[in-house]
């Protein structure tokens, strides 16, 4: 099943000697302009890229895909979950911090449906904030703390839990298969390999196994073949 809540998940992307790639992305340049001032004197974390909320962000991403995704939300918040939830299926391994104005229990029920990795208040010390950054790189996932001390919004996770349990196989393949991600299904039913499908479609071998990654999730498959079986059996590809 789909990684929909944010469980947590111990990655290896980051190691030692690496650097953090972060993009950071507010309507406010302000905002934006003092995330980098704070990240850019710091070894290990490097601000990859800012953006305001304008069209088409996700897919400028593909090829350098981020470590992490600062998300700002003051203003249209719900712009700001949506991106964030985009993000999240276009690339699975990404990570998202939401940052707000005026943290609530409804925004921090919305950042968990959108597998934000953290909720972090605008208040936050300098260190905090550089601090979640690292550890949401490492895996972790401290928006779960949250819940041990917001029961009205543990209950709405509860809730959330339950109607997923008792779905049926065909109801959670409810998240929609890209056309991008349906031609990379074609090339693995081929059986090419990740770096064949990105020299066929010029581009980067890792934007290849992000989005093998999203489909293996949103199908709900352990590997490229079972994911085959299962597109071709919902009518996704076909095989002419």
């Amino acid at each position: 099943m789909g990684n929909y809540w944010g469980r947590e998940m111990v990655t290896d992307k980051v190691k030692v000697h690496n650097k953090v790639n972060v993009l950071i992305v507010s309507p406010q340049v302000l905002f934006r302009t003092g995330m980098e001032l704070i990240l850019s004197d710091l070894d290990n974390i490097e601000v990859r890229s800012s953006a305001d909320f304008s069209n088409g962000i996700e897919f400028s991403l593909d090829d350098f895909p981020p470590d992490v995704a600062v998300i700002d939300i003051d203003g249209p918040s719900e712009t700001g979950f949506k991106l964030a939830s985009r993000m999240k299926n276009r690339l699975p391994n990404i990570c998202i911090i939401i940052m707000t104005s005026n943290p609530n229990d409804n925004q921090l029920f919305q950042a968990i449906k959108a597998q934000a990795a953290a909720y972090l208040s605008k208040e936050v010390r300098t260190d905090d904030m550089i601090e979640t950054i690292r550890r949401v790189a490492r895996g972790e996932y401290p928006i779960n703390q949250y819940l041990q001390t917001r029961p009205r919004v543990a209950e709405q996770v509860l809730e959330q839990f339950q109607e997923l349990s008792i779905r049926s196989e065909t109801e959670q393949l409810m998240s929609p298969i890209t056309a991008r991600e349906t031609e990379i299904l074609q090339y693995i039913a081929r059986g090419f390999l990740n770096k064949q499908i990105a020299a066929e479609l010029r581009i980067s071998e890792q934007t290849i196994k992000n989005h093998v990654t999203s489909i293996l999730r949103k199908l709900n498959a352990n590997v490229r073949t079972e994911a085959v079986v299962i597109a071709l059996r919902q009518g996704f590809i076909s095989l002419q």
